[in-house]
């Protein structure tokens, strides 16, 4: 049986080789069942002081530093910047990464699912909005994953959370996250049809411990 393929959109100040490297723990608990493909958002990020890095984002001297910290879109157009609690009436640069995912369904897919991490995890919820709406074609997407997601909290993005998303979805969040509290992660739930939920007593990270090796498989038995 070949495994399904998911495509993997990293969080916010993180990259595609960044990202890889602190799901090896996922990527070994899932083995042969799950190819997870990576890609780097189009938006680079310059560090401020002001920020909170996503934690453990792996960028620096190791692998994954050269590409440097990337985002899928600003909050703060000016400053170009991205704080997942700041209210704001537009954003900057979403057009940009839905093209930059619309190449890389193109180059390197097709992909049973898609699983976003953080900023990443909202964009997902984005993303299966515009391909519900069928306003991408080339995007079909069977099941998405979202860990530490959260509602984006700019007002031009509402018209992605009603109605309810069809697609079948995982929501993977940490009860000690203190980037992305698991209250923000609940905030999206409401917007997908009989959403699965996996919680962990961890904070801001992809958990792939032995126990929640179950979960995991039995949400993607659903698709093999």
């Amino acid at each position: 049986m070949a495994p399904l393929r998911v495509l993997c959109i990293h969080g916010y100040r993180q990259n595609g080789s960044s990202f890889r490297e602190k799901t090896g723990a996922l990527r070994k608990l899932l083995k042969k069942h799950v190819e997870l493909v990576y890609m780097s958002a189009p938006h680079s990020v310059q560090q401020a002081s002001s920020e909170a890095p996503e934690k453990d984002n792996g960028l620096g001297s190791g692998p994954g530093g050269d590409e440097g910290s990337r985002g899928w879109w600003f909050s703060d157009v000016q400053a170009r910047s991205f704080s997942a609690q700041q209210q704001c009436e537009e954003s900057l640069g979403l057009d940009d990464s839905v093209a930059a995912v619309r190449e890389a369904v193109r180059v390197q897919g097709p992909f049973d699912g898609i699983l976003g991490f953080s900023q990443g995890a909202a964009f997902v919820a984005m993303l299966c909005s515009l391909q519900e709406h069928k306003l991408e074609p080339d995007f079909s997407f069977h099941f998405a994953i979202l860990v530490a997601g959260f509602p984006s909290a700019c007002k031009e993005h509402q018209q992605f959370y009603n109605p309810p998303l069809q697609i079948p979805s995982l929501h993977v969040f940490g009860l000690e996250d203190r980037v992305i509290p698991d209250c923000m992660s609940r905030e999206l739930l409401p917007s997908f049809q009989d959403p699965q939920v996996l919680t962990h007593p961890g904070g801001h990270f992809v958990p792939a411990a032995s126990t929640h090796r179950q979960a995991y498989q039995d949400f993607f038995k659903r698709f093999q």
